[in-house]
């Protein structure tokens, strides 16, 4: 079965973000993974990880501004100062938290922007941040996003995503495939796990209701089917990684709306 890891940045939003650690282990996760963990002393956060038995599976590198609209700036001519200066920091906070997994967004293209320029940036940026990774045993990850909620996001396919791994050749780069996002952008979703986690290069899944964002028991895929999909392929080919719980709780941030959505988890556990 999955390891499933609690996504703080969007579960247990009923607690402040320091206090969410418990609620996760009080649930019975083991590991946990979050966006952007950098308004928290990181001391704090390897502190609250030890004190609740908690593995850090997942971070995401610096974003760029998020409040102004930017979803990375990877692929973004001009910006690769920042880029770098960013996935540096990420490194001594996977470092810190013992995560083993940064993702790093592609970004949105601006108007007007070259794509084969921004393409060719993207793929300089990834060779640089693997060759960093590679130097402290972490893993990079790009992920495929649906262009609803991020509208002109350089990447939307995982044949987009697994051709850039190909093309950059490291093999501490991999994709993080969310099973939310490529149903909304492609559907054949079982198809694409059998097809793509064989190759090696999917290094985590994400999984959430479609098409709210909710529970994986809310909306129309069939989660118990494609679980069990993971589960089969990853015995065949030896995958032995983390399931992320990356979905907004249908109740909202009142109190216990989190444990409350986990009737999904608890039958596939029980």
């Amino acid at each position: 079965m999955p390891r499933f890891a609690a996504n703080l940045s969007l579960l247990y939003n009923e607690h402040p973000f320091l206090d969410r650690f418990a609620a996760a282990a009080a649930d019975g996760f083991t590991g946990v993974e979050f966006l952007f963990p950098y308004a928290f002393a990181v001391k704090e956060l390897a502190a609250r990880l030890q004190t609740h038995g908690l593995q850090q599976v997942l971070l995401n590198a610096p974003p760029g501004d998020w409040d102004a609209g930017e979803r990375g700036i990877a692929a973004l001519p001009g910006r690769e100062a920042e880029f770098q200066a960013g996935f540096a920091r990420a490194l001594d906070y996977a470092h810190a938290l013992d995560c083993p997994r940064i993702h790093v967004l592609a970004g949105v293209l601006p108007p007007g922007a070259d794509p084969a320029a921004c393409h060719a940036t993207y793929l300089r940026n990834l060779q640089w941040a693997a060759a960093q990774a590679a130097s402290a045993g972490r893993a990079v990850l790009v992920e495929p996003i649906n262009t609803r909620d991020f509208p002109g996001y350089l990447l939307q396919t995982q044949a987009q995503a697994h051709a850039i791994v190909l093309a950059v050749g490291a093999p501490n780069l991999q994709v993080q495939f969310d099973l939310y996002h490529c149903q909304i952008m492609e559907g054949d979703v079982a198809t694409k796990i059998r097809e793509y986690l064989p190759t090696g290069r999917v290094g985590h899944f994400q999984i959430a209701g479609v098409p709210g964002r909710h529970e994986p028991d809310v909306g129309e895929l069939n989660y118990p089917y494609l679980l069990d999909v993971i589960d089969e392929v990853s015995a065949a080919f030896g995958w032995d990684g983390w399931v992320g719980c990356e979905y907004r709780p249908r109740r909202g941030v009142v109190p216990g709306a989190t444990r409350e959505g986990l009737g999904w988890l608890q039958r596939r556990s029980g």
